[in-house]
């Protein structure tokens, strides 16, 4: 039962979203062979100011070795 987040800073648009949480609910039903149901996506909004803290130390510095796409910054 693949459960997605995508954090992100505000600003994008309900139909944005809507529109990434479907592909990815599409590949990873296509990848992991798993039904639609199967899936689960979530958006977590952090603003700018708060993306060290609340997400690049914890969840890319702090998770290095489960990284599997790295950013192309650093911080």
């Amino acid at each position: 039962m693949p459960h997605v987040v995508v954090k992100l800073w505000p600003g994008k648009s309900e139909d944005q979203k809507t529109e990434l949480a479907e592909a990815i609910t599409r590949q990873v039903t296509s990848i992991l062979n798993c039904g639609v149901d199967s899936v689960s996506v979530g958006f977590e909004e952090v603003r700018s100011d708060d993306w060290r803290e609340m997400v690049y130390e914890p969840d890319i510095i702090g998770k290095d070795a489960s990284l599997y796409k790295k950013p192309g910054y650093r911080m």
